[in-house]
């Protein structure tokens, strides 16, 4: 009877996470390969917005590049992907400063898990006096965990003065965090923080260095159209042109 009670939890449990619909305030989709997108939910302006973020299953744990933006949501990841997957979460990047990606490091940090910034963003959590990850890395570091490989790039300033995305060479998964904006995107979005002229000569950076991406993970909105880059790049275009014509 114990088993048969394990049993139903452990499907209700994957039901959840895995046949979620479109209300469901953690929502994860396979990618490709060991690859998988979940995003949650927050309200800006009074309007309730997406945050994509990445999790890669290896043969050494499951590795998270940023936190859900809904803290509600810290402790149900783990256990969707522990249903899912059998594996536990051994890592988190935050791709910047800002809550709805480094918003998770106290917690996960509690819950054993190793999580790393570059030192742009743990000088920013400190000034703010925000919790910090516990390991600083190079602005430009490759890492091996298990069977898979993948590239943490700072391309410069853009959305954030701290921005970095992830790139996976194998697979030409390029995450971008919100360094990144949807095909689906109107305008910039939130630029309390962002360097707009700079972003530009960031995404020529990242064109360069990662070339043919299969795809291509914004922080926000529709991840599936590929030309999420080539449009960030119009967007910055357009803005800077309007700066122009204001002057």
């Amino acid at each position: 009877m114990r088993k048969l009670a394990s049993i139903i939890l452990f499907l209700a449990i994957v039901s959840n996470s895995f046949g979620q619909s479109k209300n469901s305030p953690l929502q994860i989709s396979h990618l490709t390969g060991d690859f998988y997108v979940y995003r949650t939910f927050n309200d800006y302006k009074g309007n309730k917005i997406s945050a994509n973020a990445l999790y890669l299953v290896t043969d050494k744990g499951v590795v998270l590049f940023d936190a859900p933006w809904d803290k509600t949501q810290f402790q149900p990841l783990l256990d969707s992907i522990k249903a899912k997957h059998n594996k536990d979460v051994v890592m988190l990047f935050a791709t910047h400063s800002h809550e709805d990606r480094a918003g998770g490091f106290d917690f996960y940090k509690k819950k054993g898990i190793k999580t790393y910034s570059i030192k742009l963003t743990d000088d920013i959590l400190k000034k703010n006096k925000e919790p910090r990850a516990k390991f600083i890395i190079p602005n430009d570091t490759t890492f091996t965990v298990g069977q898979h490989k993948f590239e943490v790039y700072y391309p410069g300033k853009g959305h954030a003065p701290d921005n970095i995305v992830v790139w996976f060479d194998k697979e030409k998964v390029l995450y971008g965090g919100c360094f990144v904006k949807s095909a689906d995107a109107e305008d910039l979005g939130y630029l309390g923080d962002a360097n707009v002229k700079e972003w530009k000569t960031s995404i020529g950076k990242v064109k360069t260095k990662f070339k043919n991406p299969k795809f291509i993970i914004p922080g926000h909105d529709d991840w599936k159209n590929i030309e999420s880059l080539n449009h960030t790049s119009e967007l910055v275009n357009d803005y800077l042109a309007n700066s122009l014509k204001k002057k």
